[in-house]
């Protein structure tokens, strides 16, 4: 990702993560390709012109990550060690604040014992680099899946609650035109009466799990889903439909969402029982975060006491609104 100062408004961020990184073998140290090393050495100099305070993070991983690369770094100590001197040494290079583990497909038991291992090596590291060379301590944070129960599978949740500063919890995303396409539903729903798979329901399961309410940072996505509808007459959630719209997959970046709709003046709907915004034309139907949606959620996390909101991806906003709804 490119950022420039003239056109990044950073000053609407406390943080910044730049996304990412990956992981190689048979070193198992990060890769930053040629083209991208440019990028990653002055994000922090570019987004601190506008905003000298913000808190720069560099992401490892992400959803190109290889994942049979990352669960036999997890589970061989000797490879552990390699990715954890790696991501330090070039967090420092690059002048990033911290790490962001990337990384929320571990769905084995030995996966997430070597999750648990990993914090905890990674943070003693982290301590003891931060005390040789007398600077600040590395952030460490993880990103994981919308709900512990996503994989049926128990996460290091006191390894997690000790090492970690904050965890970001990904959106649900299982109601989609690819996995649900014969019916619209809201990808990203707060809440759902019909369905317990909800961004509510998995932030509920964490602080369960054991995890403190602020140690946990809602995400919030820049982007929806098209499908095509059955009858444009029938254009509310849970419409028949045909699948994907617009694109092979159905998903539109908000920055496309919108222009889709001043083309097509399509009418925005807001829908508070699911906190989702929603739009349609003869065929199309989108579902989507707007400002309403996005400014529910944050009231949301502020309520639940949970320490942040994450917005992702950033680049996908149009004219700031939604980062500054989310202000």
């Amino acid at each position: 990702m490119s950022l420039h100062e003239k056109c990044f408004n950073s000053s609407l961020f406390t943080h910044l993560i730049y996304c990412c990184a990956d992981l190689i073998s048979p070193s198992y140290t990060l890769s930053l390709s040629e083209s991208d090393e440019k990028y990653y050495s002055t994000f922090t100099e570019t987004v601190k012109q506008k905003n000298p305070s913000v808190t720069t993070l560099l992401s490892l991983g992400g959803g190109g990550a290889t994942d049979s690369v990352f669960s036999s770094m997890l589970n061989n100590s000797f490879y552990r060690k390699s990715f954890i001197d790696s991501s330090i040494t070039t967090a420092r290079r690059y002048g990033f604040e911290g790490l962001d583990f990337y990384w929320s497909d571990a769905k084995t038991a030995s996966d997430m014992s070597g999750l648990s291992i990993l914090f905890e090596k990674w943070r003693a590291a982290i301590t003891l680099e931060a005390r040789n060379s007398s600077k600040s301590e590395l952030i460490m944070t993880a990103v994981v899946g919308y709900s512990p129960n996503a994989y049926e599978l128990t996460y290091p949740i006191d390894s997690m609650q000790r090492y970690l500063n904050w965890i970001i919890v990904n959106p649900t995303e299982e109601s989609t035109p690819v996995i649900s396409g014969k019916f619209t539903s809201a990808p990203s729903a707060l809440y759902d009466p019909t369905n317990i798979v909800n961004i509510d329901s998995g932030i509920r399961g964490w602080i369960e799990a054991g995890l403190s309410a602020n140690k946990l940072v809602l995400s919030l996505t820049y982007y929806g889903f098209a499908w095509k509808l059955v009858n444009s007459a029938d254009n509310g959630i849970g419409a028949p439909a045909y699948g994907p719209a617009i694109s092979d997959d159905g998903f539109m970046e908000y920055n496309e969402i919108k222009n889709y709709i001043e083309r097509f003046k399509a009418h925005v709907i807001y829908n508070s029982t699911y906190v989702v915004n929603y739009c349609s034309d003869e065929t199309a139907w989108i579902a989507f975060d707007d400002v309403e949606a996005i400014r529910a959620k944050v009231s949301y996390a502020k309520e639940k006491g949970l320490l942040g909101y994450n917005v992702w991806p950033v680049s996908n906003d149009a004219d700031w609104v939604l980062s500054r709804a989310a202000g």
